[in-house]
């Protein structure tokens, strides 16, 4: 068989990667593959045989300090050949000596482990109905919030991941992002966007679970919700499924080096992809 070669992929690429996990059932959101290459546009690795691209990895460098992985996906056909491991040392060099972060399914935790990986807790997908409940008022994200957006996030989640949250949170027709003031200045912000079945909601950086349920009943987009929240957070969980919502898939949490350390105010992560 001819070796696979292994490089970065262009934005374009990255497109179809996104496509390859949508067909995998992860369900991504419309405009994610813009967002995530402006993260780190080195990031993302490409795997192919003959020229034709048959595997991906993404391991993302936030910041000095901290990396996240995702995207690992391997066409069916070509599975079991040695090539997602060669995508795996590849994306791992990229990250050096940062921390490494990863949501990874329960078949994959012990192929995580044996790279030193260590659990710390899992992420549980919720999804449930739109709700028509009022709260406490929210309005659209302007640019100038961004700085404030970007210490909450950073505060809340002990990562340093300005470029990745810049573009995430940006207004396009596919994502909008909300805030949530209290006194003189913003308390609370979610980013909501549209995916190829409902709306993903994440992340949502809120003091407490009342905050974060209004930010997420403020979302007026039809469809189902769907929430990626920490397992930690039982206030929030308990929120959603007293509210209707139902738990629909769940990752291991895991990390290699020294997990961040936030202030308990991430009531749910922006995506599995990139943390």
């Amino acid at each position: 068989m001819t070796p696979a070669a292994i490089r970065r992929m262009t934005l374009a690429e990255l497109g179809q990667v996104v496509e390859w996990a949508a067909q995998e059932g992860w369900n991504p959101g419309l405009g994610d593959a813009p967002a995530f290459h402006a993260a780190d546009p080195r990031g993302f690795f490409l795997a192919e045989v003959a020229g034709e691209p048959v595997a991906a990895i993404s391991v993302v460098n936030h910041s000095d300090d901290f990396a996240f992985l995702g995207l690992f996906i391997c066409r069916p056909e070509w599975r079991g050949r040695g090539i997602g491991r060669a995508l795996w040392r590849e994306g791992l060099a990229h990250a050096g000596s940062r921390t490494i972060g990863l949501d990874g399914v329960a078949a994959q935790e012990a192929n995580y482990a044996r790279s030193g990986f260590v659990r710390t807790g899992a992420t549980i997908r919720f999804e449930g109905p739109r709700s028509t409940s009022t709260g406490p008022t929210v309005r659209a994200m302007r640019p100038e919030d961004l700085p404030a957006l970007l210490n909450l996030d950073r505060r809340s989640t002990g990562i340093e991941r300005a470029r990745f949250l810049s573009a995430w949170a940006g207004a396009m027709p596919d994502r909008k992002t909300i805030v949530l003031e209290q006194g003189d200045g913003i308390a609370a912000f979610a980013t909501a966007r549209i995916c190829r079945l409902g709306c993903k909601i994440g992340p949502v950086i809120a003091p407490d679970a009342d905050c974060a349920l209004a930010l997420a009943n403020s979302v007026q987009w039809s469809g189902a919700r769907i929430i990626d929240v920490p397992e930690a957070n039982h206030a929030f969980i308990c929120a959603l499924v007293a509210r209707g919502y139902r738990e629909t898939f769940r990752t291991a949490r895991m990390y290699r080096g020294p997990a961040p350390e936030g202030d308990g105010t991430e009531q749910a992560i922006a995506t599995m992809e990139l943390g």
